[in-house]
């Protein structure tokens, strides 16, 4: 009771409530015997702001909101406090500093409780307070998450440490406990946890790096890297050479970079993982790429073309020869642009042959080729095997320089289609890019049937985008003409980012008669910018800002990859 009229005289005394609204709130809580702050709530008389800045004054101790209840995530707090103590105290572990474990609570925990939680976990305790529903629900966050780091045991943890984690000397390595210790139940779970983590979280990369006293794990989602809890320092070398033995590298050399691969099953789906590793100061980074084949990427109706560009597009395709180039950064969605272009020319009537580095998605129907340098098979040697292999459509993953360049023209120009991708800005910049690396004008002009740019942009999520109205300046410099745009705010639904997914802008310039007029005769970039103007061929930032006007993504997200 004397906490009770404590806290009242201090709200009284705050001007928070008056005296006759304490001794209303005091005789209520007599029969319901609930705390008093939680009775003063009740009646409508305190909000949790007030009660949370008075309690912390009265007793001397931090008071946490939601945002503050976050747990530390490298030192297995939960083996700490078991789940069904947790709940059933509401109490919830944050952090331990050597003998000392700070938990945060709902109500100024007495003697016997203070006595049982260091009973429990061995340590001296430190309390901090917050509200009741909002630990309840931090409590139930925290133990129905998975962590990495709770696929193994601290005793685990222990035991390949003890035999295997701190190897002195790199460059000598026991083969048979590499193997051993990479094989063990533990590693195998955690490897594969990751595997299907980033699978469930649409991640197309996992990076998996060494530092002195800690592991970072990061996943690529929607193009943006992520930091994950990460499993023990002290598991590094197992969990690396886990993933070498599953690509069928040489696990003993850890002094090179090294590439491998291997396959998985996932829902009923075969997924590629591609495995490449590299020699850093404290360890062997890992990165592995996954090739997760999406059916619905396949169509060209999904990628993001508006219909006019799509038809655009899709007649240079059904065109029985020509070049068709798509442009843009590493990661801007070429290769599916051009995979979807494939599979809509699909036909048994059609010989299609790509040549890859690497080969990414293996298509029922497609011959596909995967360079290999080392040998000798680059896409020039490879393309002029193709000529003579009678094929009506040729995919070149890439054009790296002028050989392969002359030879995609020659095919394009004695009766084939080649599809290839070139590492340009935008559309047009493409056109002069061909005459820079020793193309003759008259050879482009002649050969080239459309350039696509793209770009990917990330999508926002359905279920939280935030509307608002956009300023008059901003609506003046971009001419949009929506009244309403959206923004970014993040939910359970979308991970709490804010966005769900990705979609290509694209710059479509298809090469008609005038624009090949004009590269014969001079090939200047701002004239073809011109033309592309007059002709309404829409840019990568004014198709972006269609999709702004969609209401699928943001403005600021448009201006990070687009720009005039």
């Amino acid at each position: 009771m004397r906490i009770n009229a404590l806290l009242g005289d201090l709200l009284v005394e705050k001007g928070a409530i008056t005296r006759t609204q304490l001794n209303q709130a005091l005789t209520q809580q007599k029969n319901s015997r609930e705390p008093l702050g939680q009775v003063l709530i009740q009646m409508g008389l305190l909000d949790e702001a007030q009660l949370r800045m008075v309690l912390s004054e009265q007793l001397g101790v931090s008071f946490l909101t939601a945002n503050q209840l976050k747990p530390r995530t490298d030192q297995r707090l939960k083996e700490c406090i078991p789940p069904d103590f947790a709940l059933a105290n509401l109490v919830l572990p944050l952090d331990r500093q050597g003998q000392v474990l700070k938990v945060a609570v709902a109500k100024v925990p007495d003697i016997i409780f203070l006595d049982n939680l260091r009973k429990i976990t061995g340590l001296d305790i430190v309390t901090v307070l917050s509200t009741e529903n909002e630990l309840r629900r931090a409590i139930e966050a925290y133990y129905s998450s998975t962590d990495l780091q709770e696929f193994v045991s601290s005793s685990e943890v222990d035991d390949i440490k003890e035999d295997y984690g701190d190897q002195k000397d790199e460059n000598k390595v026991d083969l048979e406990a590499t193997i051993a210790e990479a094989g063990k139940g533990p590693v195998v779970k955690l490897v594969n946890f990751m595997i299907k983590k980033a699978l469930d979280d649409r991640a197309s990369d996992i990076h998996i790096e060494p530092f002195a006293a800690k592991i970072s794990v990061r996943y690529r989602v929607d193009g943006n890297l992520y930091e994950l809890p990460p499993p023990p320092r002290e598991l590094h070398n197992a969990i690396v050479s886990r993933i070498k033995i599953l690509s069928k590298m040489d696990i003993a050399e850890k002094r090179i970079p090294q590439d491998g691969s291997f396959s998985i099953q996932y829902n009923d789906q075969k997924i590629d993982v591609r495995v490449s590793t590299i020699p850093i100061i404290y360890g062997e980074k890992v990165v592995m790429r996954i090739l997760a084949k999406r059916m619905e990427l396949l169509n060209m109706q999904t990628l993001g073309f508006e219909p006019e560009q799509l038809a655009l597009f899709e007649k240079a395709l059904m065109r029985p020869y020509g070049l068709l180039l798509v442009t843009g950064p590493t990661g801007s969605g070429k290769s599916t642009t051009l995979y979807a272009a494939l599979n809509k020319r699909l036909s048994p009537e059609i010989n299609i042959l790509t040549i890859e580095d690497p080969v990414e998605y293996q298509l029922q129907g497609v011959n596909q080729v995967q360079v290999k340098p080392d040998i000798g098979l680059t896409f020039a040697s490879g393309l002029r095997a193709f000529l003579r292999q009678d094929p009506d459509v040729i995919l070149v993953g890439e054009v790296r320089d002028l050989e392969t360049a002359e030879i995609c023209i020659r095919a394009s120009l004695t009766g084939h289609l080649v599809l290839s991708t070139l590492h340009t800005n935008d559309a047009v910049t493409a056109v002069t890019r061909l005459i820079d690396i020793g193309i003759p004008p008259y050879l482009v002009a002649g050969s080239l049937g459309l350039v696509a740019a793209q770009r990917l942009l990330r999508l926002l999520c359905p279920h939280c985008k935030v509307p608002y109205k956009p300023d008059a300046k901003i609506v003046d410099e971009y001419k949009i003409k929506a009244g309403t745009l959206y923004n970014a705010k993040g939910c359970e639904k979308c991970r709490n980012i804010g966005y769900w997914g990705r979609m290509a802008i694209y710059e479509v310039l298809p090469i008609d008669e005038d624009i090949r007029r004009l590269i014969t005769k001079d090939a200047d970039l701002e004239k073809l910018r011109q033309v592309q103007k007059q002709k309404h061929y829409e840019s990568l930032l004014q198709n972006g800002l269609r999709k702004v006007e969609q209401g699928i993504t943001t403005l600021d997200e448009v201006l990070s990859v687009a720009y005039e």
